[in-house]
Formats: structure tokens, C-alpha cells, sequence
């Protein structure tokens, strides 16, 4: 009787586990149609991610209404006067391009519920500012005349609408001592219906992937289920919305912010944010990563923030995500004149420099195989295809490197920024290089090892 109650129960488990893997597929694409859809991201590697609302005007960080906890009447007079004058998106393509940046996504609406694009939805736009202009659709045509492929940001919060409701991430939200009180939610959200946000969100999501051509990536931003109160899938019709994305954009590609973690294929892509490089992993719950970063420490232009990384930074992000077979996304929050800011310039002008001569060792490579043994002070890259190995020398050890294992392996050395000889000895089954006691003119040198 035991033993057929363990059977009955290992049936019902397993019944139970086949449903619920029913349950948890919202498409029907295959793995390999997947891995082929996503093949040219996996390649790229490297992508821009911009910043840019009416929150370029007060330049406190983009979150400066929730922060300072301001109304309509006071966020206003920032409406009232935008006017990036000196707004050139072929200057921002050609600075991506220099870069080395494959693929860009821009904030079309961002938490404040400002659209850079001429939505019939609302009349908070950019066409209804003085500057009168469809940023959105100015933003994709000069990028793609750049060969780089483009994405929109699109941000699920939006504290301008009347039907969204009040919650703790809200400017309008109540007191601190107050914020688990649902009698005074519900007096602050009288009126407010989310129902009717959420066809908003649904509406404007179909003008963005229906106005301005193929759009590669979309990047939805963010649930918080389970706060007091807070939104998650059901808000925002999650499910159905992912179906629509896809209906209308066959060939994209959607971040997992939507609160979909329950099904197989409810993102693409996993979203580590502001993360150290040592915190970084291969795969996120099965999925690739892209880690989205700042310059600083704002994604809005922030006037007084002075916290910017060094160029060593920067690249150690771009080498350590690839390393891990994952893709970064660096930020620049334009000013109020839709300018980059110096500080940004700067930065990606130092980027430049460094992939000018080393993006061998990043597009198409990945995680190196197991066999390969990174030497101290160093990180790996591996193209599958061309069978050769990067290693990148994150302090420089003049003199001499030894490549442990390495003895039987490779068949030629050379420095990729010129393709200059190192010398090679194999030692058993280790293999030294020589290197010039100098450093190469290069933030992080690259050594190219050609395999057998």
C-alpha cells in the first residue's frame, strides 16, 4: 500500500510538473529559432544606452520628481521650456559608432511619462514642447545610417498619468510612517484606474513598434510586485503585451522586466543593473545577460555628480561581460541642450581608442572553454569561430607571461593592436611569452593567440 501511494504520488508530481512546463510557454519558438533570432545581439556584444527627458532640465538625477517628491504644477515649468536646441542625433550615432557600439536604445518615455515621441495618446510630448520635434523618429533614422541597430526604452511607471495609481515608488506617495496604509491609498488613488493606464501602455507600445520601422530590442522597465502597494504583471498585462511586442516585431528582442520569470519564454535577456564585474555570471536563470551601466552614477545628465568611471573601469565592464558570454550597455544622459555631456565625450572618445584596435576581442566572442586557464591579473575572451583566444592583460606583467596548459595548444602569439610577434616558449606542457618591459600605448593590451 505504501509503495503504491510513493507511485501515485510520483505520477501526480510529474503530471503536475508537465502542466506546469505547459503553463510556463507563452510562444512557440524553438531553441534554435531563439538562438538564431538573437544571434546578431550574442555577436554585438556592445550597445549605448541614452537617457534623456525632461529631467536634463533640473539635472538632479532622473528621478528627481520622485526624490524631491514634486507635483504636476512644479514639474511643469520643465514641459514648458524644453528646448534642446543643439540636439544632433548623427553627431550621437557617429560618437556610438567610434565607440565601437553595435546597437542603441533610447528612452522614449521614462518614469516622469514624458514621451520624446508624437504619441496620439497624450499631449505630454516633445512635439508639444517648444522644441516641436519627434525625438524618437530623428533618433532612429540617424542611427540606422549608421549600420547600428536600434532599440526603445520604454518605462512601465509613468507619474504623469491620471489612471496610474499612487504607490511607494510614486512622487505623490504618502508620508513614510503612512506608506502601508491602504485606507490612505485608496483616498490618494480615487479616480485612478489602472485598467485604463494599462490600455495606454498597450496603445503606445503599438505606435513605437508600428511608426518608425524594424526596431531591434524592447526594453521595458520595471515590475515591483508585491510592494504597498506595488505593480507587477497583471497591471501591466504582461503576457498579453509580450504577444503584442511580438506580433508586431517578429524579429525582436525584450529585456525581463515584464514579471514573466514564471514562463520559459517571457524575456530574452536578464538585466543585471550597476553590478560590480566580479558579481557578473554567465547565465541568468538560463538566460544571457546584458548588465546595464552608467558613466557615473546617474542615467539622467547630472550636473554636480562626480563619481565617473575611469577608462580602466569602462573597459574592465566591456571585457568582463564578455567574458561571461554576456553583452554591456553603457549610458549617456544628455544635457537639456541635447548635448553629451564633456565628461561623456570624453569617455567614449577613450573607448574608441581601445576598440579602434582590440574589437577582435569582443565582437563574436564569448566565454573562453574550460581548457584555457586565465593567468593572474588577467581575463579571457574566445571566438568559436575563428578558434582564436584573447587575453587581456588587466595589469601589465612586464617581462614575461606564463601560459599554463597552453603548451600544445596555440600556434602563434602576437600583440592584436598591431599584430606584433611575441615571442613564444613552450616549457613541458606550459608555454611563457616575452613581453617588452614597456606597455603597450593601450589601457588593457590584448594578446591574440592563434590555436591549432
Amino acid at each position: 500500500m505504501k509503495r503504491l501511494l510513493t507511485i501515485l504520488l510520483l505520477v501526480l508530481c510529474c503530471t503536475s510538473a508537465t502542466e506546469a512546463q505547459q503553463k510556463k510557454k507563452i510562444g512557440n519558438e524553438t531553441p534554435a529559432q531563439k538562438q538564431q533570432r538573437m544571434s546578431w545581439w550574442t555577436h554585438d556584444r556592445f550597445g549605448m544606452f541614452i537617457h534623456f527627458g525632461l529631467y536634463a532640465m533640473p539635472a538632479r538625477h532622473e528621478w528627481v520628481r520622485k526624490w524631491e517628491s514634486l507635483t504636476d504644477e512644479q514639474y511643469q515649468p520643465y514641459f514648458d521650456l524644453f528646448n534642446p536646441d543643439l540636439y544632433n542625433p548623427k553627431e550621437w550615432a557617429k560618437r556610438a559608432k567610434a565607440a565601437g557600439m553595435k546597437y542603441a536604445v533610447l528612452t522614449t518615455k521614462h518614469h516622469e511619462g514624458f514621451c520624446l515621441f508624437d504619441s496620439k495618446f497624450t499631449d505630454y510630448k516633445s512635439t508639444n514642447t517648444p522644441f516641436k520635434r519627434d525625438i524618437v523618429k530623428e533618433f532612429v533614422e540617424a542611427f540606422r545610417a549608421e549600420g547600428i541597430k536600434v532599440g526603445f526604452y520604454y518605462s512601465l511607471l509613468d507619474w504623469h498619468h491620471p489612471d496610474f495609481p499612487i504607490d511607494e515608488l510614486h512622487p505623490q506617495r504618502p508620508p513614510t510612517d503612512d506608506k502601508g496604509n491602504d485606507t490612505i491609498y485608496a483616498r490618494l488613488n480615487k479616480g485612478r484606474d489602472i485598467a485604463k493606464y494599462r490600455t495606454y501602455l498597450h496603445n503606445q507600445i503599438t505606435e513605437l513598434l508600428t511608426k518608425y520601422g524594424k526596431i531591434d530590442i524592447m526594453w521595458l522597465d520595471f515590475s515591483y510586485p508585491g510592494s504597498h502597494p506595488g505593480k507587477g504583471k497583471e497591471d501591466w498585462g504582461s503576457v498579453e503585451l509580450l504577444k503584442l511586442i511580438r506580433k508586431l516585431q517578429p524579429g525582436i528582442i525584450v529585456d525581463n522586466r515584464l514579471d514573466l520569470d514564471e514562463y520559459e519564454d517571457g524575456a530574452d535577456f536578464a538585466t543585471p543593473e550597476q553590478v560590480k564585474p566580479s558579481e557578473l555570471k554567465s547565465l541568468y536563470n538560463g538566460m544571457p545577460f546584458e548588465t546595464c551601466q552608467t558613466f557615473s552614477g546617474s542615467w539622467g545628465y547630472n550636473r554636480d555628480e562626480n563619481s565617473w568611471k575611469t577608462n580602466q573601469e569602462l573597459l574592465t565592464l566591456l571585457i568582463t561581460s564578455v567574458s561571461k558570454s554576456g553583452n554591456l550597455i553603457l549610458n549617456v544622459g544628455p544635457t537639456a541642450r541635447g548635448t553629451f555631456d564633456y565628461r561623456a565625450e570624453r569617455a567614449l572618445d577613450s573607448i574608441a581608442q581601445w576598440m579602434h584596435v582590440n574589437e577582435r576581442a569582443i565582437y563574436g566572442c564569448k566565454e573562453a572553454p574550460a581548457t584555457f586557464e586565465a593567468p593572474e591579473n588577467t581575463m579571457l575572451t574566445y571566438n568559436p569561430v575563428t578558434k582564436r583566444l584573447y587575453i587581456h592583460l588587466m595589469k601589465y606583467p612586464s617581462g614575461s607571461i606564463t601560459l599554463k596548459g597552453y603548451g600544445g595548444l596555440a600556434k602563434y602569439t602576437q600583440f592584436l593592436h598591431d599584430n606584433s610577434e611575441i615571442k613564444r616558449v613552450i616549457k613541458g606542457t606550459d608555454m611563457v611569452l616575452t613581453l617588452p618591459e614597456k606597455q603597450p600605448p593601450y589601457t588593457i593590451p590584448v594578446i591574440e593567440v592563434v590555436l591549432k
